[in-house]
């Protein structure tokens, strides 16, 4: 039986690892906690990466942004360092702007559901 330290269940799962171990502490993720440490059986998150790898990623990121809108994205067009990734909001496409590195390291495909966060000091509203 293997055992993983939090920082390299993190790197399994690629989440942070303070998310891991809330993940842990909150009972969603299979671990024991040894003194100030949580450890993971290997065995127990190679099962979950089938099964549940996309829903514990899909769990709900805690940001101080109020406004974060769920969509599906329609398009990724990467050239060079940046990319163009448009997702699908309802009957709205919202056009988002990322470094290209930000697109592969979060594996972002068409199709994929994904949430926008919008944080802005001023918002402005044009008529006719």
């Amino acid at each position: 039986m293997s055992t993983l330290t939090a920082r390299e269940a993190a790197a399994l799962l690629r989440l942070s690892v303070r998310r891991v171990q809330r993940l842990a502490s909150a009972r969603k993720l299979p671990a024991a906690r040894i003194g100030r440490k949580w450890l993971f059986r290997r065995e127990e998150l190679d099962r979950l990466l089938g099964a549940r790898a996309s829903e514990l990623a899909a769990a709900p990121v805690e940001l101080s942004a109020r406004n974060q809108l769920r969509g599906r994205i329609t398009s990724v067009r990467a050239d060079g360092v940046m990319a163009e990734v448009r997702v699908r909001i309802g009957d709205q496409e919202l056009v988002s702007i990322i470094t290209s590195g930000s697109v592969r390291r979060l594996r972002l495909k068409r199709g994929d559901d994904v949430f926008a966060v919008i944080k802005s000091t001023e918002v402005m509203i044009g008529k006719g």
